[in-house]
């Protein structure tokens, strides 16, 4: 359903991953910060918008901490916090270098619901710069999408208010510590719930929470487990998808040798994705990075911002493997290879079987992003030593909950130096309230894919046999899709993603406007989500988003769990305004 510009998709969910632009207009209009869109924001992509609960919490800690001129941003670990002070001082361009300080706040919390008496409490650091690098801060908090999440900073804000999240330097000299039982929604016991009526401030939460399915915060290493089983499950390979969650041998161990122990979670996918390259320029040694094939715009920022820097081959050719080729057969060293399968937006697959031969030659990690094909339709793994991907899309569905993993593959070349690394090195930063709602929305994933791939094709079928559109970007249609079929499980589809590009803008911009869905970032919803994808992406960059296949009229479709029949009239009547 089509909202109302800045309310958040889904509607009355206060921590939805989307926001609603629901017109060309107000796309450009949000882009270019034009008033009329930008008062009206309730809320946006969370690496890309601070959500409020966010805000309020550093205003607070900026009025008691801070210094005149200063602005915060906040992280839950002092590691993250300190990557991100060096990121803000190596990228500055103020003379002399600014000064930014960490400062770090402790629980005071005794025993919480944990239910085996851990205390439910979360740390965090403040990293606190002159008002003028609040551009490069929130470059650091966009590329590695380790800031703190909306749910952790709404817990914080309650333990900071009630003296239980104090400055560190002063937890010696205070008074013994109140018991904290976390957020109240979750303590130990039956879930209970008010009952709201329209026009209360908590009804979002209501709205959110409503049928209390979420788990007791007394579960969260069992939900986290089987968040981590559930990934592990879906990766066996020539299973079908009825079958993919099964659970794994009693040992633990699944039947290609890797077992949830390999998988890591992370705040964000984006976080999935900075802290592989980070561990592989620990573990390898810095060296420059291969990006291959579009990507989604911060994955190629983290290549380029953070290390020696990379190659980019952004039309993902046989060509370019050539040129890759040459460029190793004269001794220079690639650390690693970062690809998407399929690529986002052009749905484009890139040949896995010869990046893996030139790897194994030269001696190259490989990391594929398989958000897109998902663990369900695609099985990549064999082909990479990493496969990162957000699990803030399909595998969540709901739009309300953010969430990364990275599978390290234990037939990699450089499995047991990556293990060694992440034993040294991981930081569980996934809060828990988070790992609650993930764990609960992934609990139907194989039904829902099998539902969309069925949409999604359908809905491909019905834009290809238009004659006002140009093209649509869909793997069954590629001219890569021997590629991705050759990764392509066993009663797998071609996945719930779709791009369209028109004759003309003015046809882009008809038909997306009439077109009854919700209109907003993100992909992988259940329901269908819309965007121009390029305005969106990059706006600021578009003849170079140009150069590599990616118009400036282009219009990504995530389509979702609507009744077919439904859905293709929804569309046939969007078409029908051209």
């Amino acid at each position: 359903m089509v909202g109302v510009v800045g309310s958040s998709i889904p509607e009355n969910t206060p921590h939805a991953v989307s926001v609603s632009l629901p017109t060309w207009k107000s796309i450009v209009g949000y882009e270019e910060g034009a008033e009329w869109v930008i008062s009206k924001m309730k809320t946006g992509y969370p690496r890309f918008f601070i959500h409020k609960s966010i805000q309020k919490l550093a205003s607070t800690i900026l009025s008691k901490f801070g210094q005149p001129g200063e602005e915060a941003m906040l992280f839950p670990t002092p590691c993250v916090a300190a990557r991100c002070r060096q990121f803000i001082k190596a990228t500055s361009q103020t003379t002399p270098a600014p000064t930014i300080r960490v400062v770090e706040f402790v629980s005071r919390a005794g025993k919480g619901s944990y239910g085996d008496g851990r205390p439910i409490s979360s740390d965090l650091c403040a990293v606190m710069y002159p008002a003028g690098e609040a551009k490069v801060a929130k470059q650091f908090w966009q590329h590695t999408g380790d800031g703190v999440s909306s749910r952790r900073a709404e817990f914080c804000q309650r333990e900071f208010d009630e003296g239980l999240l104090v400055e560190k330097s002063t937890i010696a000299t205070q008074s013994p510590p109140r018991i904290s039982r976390g957020p109240k929604r979750y303590s130990r016991g039956d879930v209970q719930f008010k009952s709201f009526s329209p026009g209360e401030e908590e009804q979002d939460t209501f709205v959110e929470e409503r049928f209390g399915r979420n788990l007791d915060l007394a579960f969260v290493d069992s939900a986290k487990l089987a968040i981590r089983r559930r990934i592990a499950g879906s990766l066996k390979v020539n299973t079908e998808l009825k079958d993919a969650l099964e659970l794994p041998n009693e040992d633990g161990r699944m039947a290609e040798g890797f077992s949830e122990n390999d998988v890591y979670l992370y705040p964000t996918g984006m976080s999935a994705i900075f802290n592989t390259h980070r561990m592989l320029m620990v573990t390898l040694g810095p060296s420059k990075s291969v990006c291959y094939g579009f990507p989604y715009i911060d994955t190629l920022k983290i290549l380029e911002r953070f290390g020696p820097g990379c190659h980019f081959y952004g039309h993902g050719s046989s060509e370019e493997l050539d040129d890759l080729e040459q460029k190793l057969e004269s001794e220079e060293r690639i650390l690693v290879l970062f690809c998407e399968f399929p690529s986002n937006p052009l749905l484009r697959a890139p040949d896995l079987q010869r990046i893996k031969a030139l790897a194994d030659k030269y001696g190259f990690a490989v990391v594929v992003d398989e958000t897109v094909g998902n663990f369900l339709n695609v099985h990549v793994l064999p082909y990479a030593d990493v496969v990162v991907s957000s699990l803030t899309k399909v595998f969540s569905g709901d739009s309300n909950v953010m969430g990364g993993s990275s599978i390290l593959n234990p037939k990699g070349r450089y499995y047991n130096q990556l293990k060694e690394a992440l034993t040294a090195d991981y930081e569980d930063n996934h809060w828990c309230e988070d790992a609650l709602f993930l764990e609960r929305n992934s609990r139907d994933f194989v039904s829902r894919i099998e539902r969309i791939n069925r949409n999604a094709e359908a809905v491909a079928d019905l834009l290809k046999s238009h004659p006002r559109i140009k093209r649509v970007y869909y793997p069954k249609y590629s001219p890569t899709k021997p590629f991705y079929d050759s990764c392509r499980r066993p009663g797998g589809g071609y996945g719930g993603l779709l791009s369209v590009t028109f004759h003309t803008t003015q046809d882009a911009i008809r038909s997306f406007d009439a077109l009854e869905v919700s209109k907003g970032p993100s992909l992988g919803t259940n329901f269908t989500l819309a965007s121009p994808y390029t305005l969106l992406a990059h706006y600021g960059e578009l003849d170079w988003a140009a150069g590599y296949g990616v118009e400036e009229n282009l219009v990504r479709v995530s389509v979702g769990l609507e009744e077919t029949g439904e859905l293709l009239e929804t569309f046939k009547k969007a078409l029908g305004a051209l």
